[in-house]
């Protein structure tokens, strides 16, 4: 039988089937048709190319195992696993101590890989991050570091988690990418704690965007990928001056002799009325979340404890999308006794205040420094003597209609008028911060004490930063009739004395309480006005904003 010649020129693999033998024969038991020899030809010709690339790979990775089976820091590298951690020395906590210590120390560093750099084969660089804070790491093949370990480090994908052990080196020039700029790390192990994918949905060095050459990052991508976010030195920073902030509170009211409490979160009725309270399920039924400590504080003044103060979120069911508001924030609350007038509550807010700002400025240059290249702000302008300028309402309001606004000294300020008197303020005092007092009574809440001197207002007081106010304080009402009196007259927000939300505050009323006031500061708004940041969200962990939830 003549055999079927095959057009294309037979390769060495299939030179045996292009023979004028027989042809293969199919399932049929009659010789394949061209097509079919044609595709059996090519589908043999595939398995050999295939059998020959595993052969390949398969003697790469023999020749990668004998070197490392030959190569001399084959442990000083590579995942970290249980038996390389019996000899590492003690951790480093804070690169900043790096400075500190003799050149030749030998350390431990665990951190995050900022950045590689490769100068050659056998030369690279690590950035690595720990706190926000980076320090250049140098990885140089030699004597002790091979080849094989300085080729694998320069392969360590950013965002990775690394332990790094080497000496301290001083440089002969500052390190300008890195916030330790005196000395580095010369490397002798390190080890891949976790590794990080190739491909982030946010690199950390692009959030970070004083430099020009870098990517603007939008905000709802930082917050939506704040893990990543967080890393960098600029997030670290408004973390750690967040943080900060409450520190200087609680330091200052503890001098001040006042004790740290901690009030309910869940309540069984809405405590002040109107519709900006978030509403969950109890068991079956309807409780409420805390829109603020305030009723709990003031119960625990008529309960004896005459100074007190609370930190912890506070949440508003408000459908605000502002650069100013968030649906839980934190909360820097203080309630004590009054002995003379409520002026004093007003002298403890404002030496709180100075607390912070003292304390910030003193201490957190770096971080306010490092918060200034990415969000440029003229310095917060506080008074040093403590004397915090302090301006009735109705002179407020003459300020602004001086300048032209149409505000009535009656009625409380729009957003527009409060940054209008800030900037009026600011002109004329000096001050970034002041007291406007004596509110109208109209534009406070039911328990608010009424001035003596003049009814239509009260003693009632904001605190403005840069035109925006962080706190709303007061007087207390401390009188039962009074403040019932103060329930029935409300036309807006109206209250149950009677209902779950009030009864018990009511109560505590009822039975007797001394003079007392307080107030409530907004932690992130404080850290935002005083750094002079676009938006309270950048100073808040994890926001919760009308459209978030998550992370």
């Amino acid at each position: 039988m003549a055999s079927i010649e095959n057009t294309e020129p037979p390769t060495k693999e299939t030179a045996a089937l292009t023979v004028k033998d027989d042809p293969p024969l199919g399932p049929d038991g009659k010789p394949l048709s061209k097509n079919a020899l044609k595709k059996l030809l090519k589908d043999k010709e595939k398995a050999v190319k295939e059998q020959a690339k595993a052969e390949r790979r398969a003697a790469e990775e023999a020749e990668k195992k004998a070197r490392a089976a030959n190569d001399p820091s084959k442990e000083l590298y590579g995942p970290l696993e249980a038996r390389h951690l019996a000899s590492l020395p003690a951790d480093v906590r804070n690169v900043f101590s790096l400075k500190r210590l003799e050149a030749g120390t030998t350390v431990l560093l665990g951190a995050f890989v900022y950045e590689v750099r490769s100068q050659s084969a056998k030369l690279h660089f690590l950035r690595l991050r720990k706190n926000g804070q980076t320090v250049q790491a140098v990885v140089a093949a030699g004597d002790k570091i091979s080849t094989q370990m300085a080729k694998w480090a320069a392969s360590i994908t950013p965002e990775s988690y690394v332990k790094v052990v080497g000496t301290v080196a001083e440089t002969k020039e500052e390190i300008q990418s890195s916030s330790i700029k005196q000395v580095e790390i010369q490397v002798s192990r390190i080890y891949v704690e976790s590794a990080a994918p190739e491909q982030l949905a946010l690199k950390p060095a692009d959030a970070q965007n004083s430099d020009p050459g870098r990517p603007k990052v939008l905000l709802h991508t930082k917050l939506d990928n704040r893990v990543l976010d967080m890393r960098c030195e600029v997030a670290t920073s408004i973390i750690d001056v967040a943080d900060a902030v409450a520190q200087y509170f609680a330091e200052y009211l503890r001098s001040e002799d006042f004790k740290s409490i901690n009030t309910p979160k869940l309540l069984g009725g809405a405590s002040e009325g109107g519709s900006e309270v978030f509403e969950v399920g109890y068991f079956g039924a309807k409780a409420f979340l805390a829109q603020s400590p305030q009723l709990h504080k003031q119960m625990s003044i008529a309960g004896g404890q005459e100074r007190v103060f609370h930190i912890g979120p506070v949440f508003r069911a408000e459908t605000s999308n502002t650069s100013r508001h968030m649906t839980e924030f934190t909360g820097l609350d203080l309630e004590m006794t009054i002995i003379r007038d409520y002026q004093e509550v007003l002298d403890i807010v404002e030496g709180s205040l100075i607390a912070i700002f003292k304390g910030l400025t003193k201490n957190r240059v770096q971080e306010i420094e490092t918060i200034g290249k990415q969000y440029e702000a003229e310095p917060f302008v506080f008074p040093e003597d403590g004397k915090v300028l302090r301006l009735k309402f109705t002179e407020g309001a003459r300020l602004l209609q001086e300048a032209g606004y149409d505000q009535s000294e009656n009625e409380d300020l729009s957003t527009e008028t409060e940054k209008a008197l800030g900037a009026l303020v600011k002109e004329k005092y000096k001050t970034d911060i002041f007291v406007l007092d004596k509110y109208p009574l109209s534009a406070r809440p039911f328990y608010t004490m009424p001035s003596e001197s003049d009814p239509g207002y009260s003693n009632s007081f904001d605190i403005i930063m840069r035109g925006q106010e962080i706190c709303s304080g007061a007087q207390r009402i401390h009188n039962y009739d009074l403040l019932i009196s103060r329930i029935n007259a409300q036309t807006e927000k109206k209250v149950d004395p009677e209902g779950e939300g009030l009864k018990a505050y009511i109560d505590a009323i009822r039975v007797g309480a001394p003079q007392h006031g307080g107030v409530g500061i907004g932690l992130e708004r404080v850290v935002m006005l005083f750094l002079g940041l676009p938006n309270v969200k950048l100073a808040s962990l994890f926001t919760r904003d009308p459209s978030r939830l998550a992370p």
